[in-house]
């Protein structure tokens, strides 16, 4: 059983082939968010270098969310045509649990850090329990002062990962001190590995969906969504 997974949430672009013991391939690049000119020919050498035809993959696993709301909706569409093409069913994978995947084993609690803009951060606490990845703060998108607090309270040291690591790292060592734990730069980035294994568990417990119920979970509105509201508003009010 093989799955293809990938992850466009953020500037990085990602894809990767596992099957059921093996690694098989992850391609990556993090350098410049041009999602909808990279992914598709990323894939395509991909399945070129293996020698795989895309009739041999059993599902499709793809970052819902959160990130990035056109990269989002680029791997969204990239999954429903593949999934549609082949016959093949999409997975999707919450963005942060395949951060926190990255940390294989961690005996420390993960927090992935998302960059959300407008002050705000997508993050959420897991933990390795039994060979397994627990939940312990249900992702969300909120202030940083909000996940800080309620990691100083568990007063014990917590990995952290993720694009808004560099952005609010001074914040978080004023608050967490050496608590603080910092993930290598390569397993700080999205990996499709990650997303793909993640899948991979989903389809072997039957979790998969058809292109047509498939949809990405944004966890808030756009910022292009907010202004027309309010340039409604301001027309309705004149």
């Amino acid at each position: 059983m093989m799955v293809l997974g990938f992850d466009t949430s953020s500037v990085t672009a990602t894809v990767a082939l596992v099957s059921e013991d093996k690694l098989l391939a992850d391609y990556t690049l993090n350098n410049k968010k041009n999602h909808s000119e990279k992914l598709m020919p990323l894939i395509s050498q991909m399945l070129n270098d293996l020698e795989i035809e895309p009739a041999e993959i059993d599902a499709v696993a793809v970052a819902e969310g959160p990130g990035s709301f056109t990269g989002l909706r680029i791997g969204a569409a990239t999954a429903k045509g593949l999934s549609y093409a082949a016959g093949i069913p999409v997975i999707g994978v919450n963005t942060l649990e395949a951060l926190a995947y990255n940390l294989n084993f961690s005996p420390y609690m993960i927090c992935p850090v998302l960059n959300a803009r407008r002050g705000q951060v997508y993050t959420g606490l897991y933990m390795w329990e039994n060979n397994e990845l627990k939940t312990i703060f249900q992702c969300s998108a909120v202030e940083i002062e909000k996940i800080l607090k309620v990691i100083k309270n568990l007063d014990q040291p917590v990995f952290f990962l993720g694009d808004g690591t560099s952005v609010f790292k001074e914040q978080i060592i004023s608050v967490l001190g050496g608590n603080a734990i910092w993930a290598p730069p390569p397993l700080s980035i999205p990996r499709a590995s990650s997303v793909a294994f993640l899948g991979l568990n989903k389809l072997l417990k039957g979790e998969k969906q058809t292109p047509f119920e498939f949809k990405p979970q944004y966890f808030r509105r756009s910022q292009a969504e907010i202004q027309f509201e309010k340039r409604c508003l301001k027309e309705e009010n004149q």
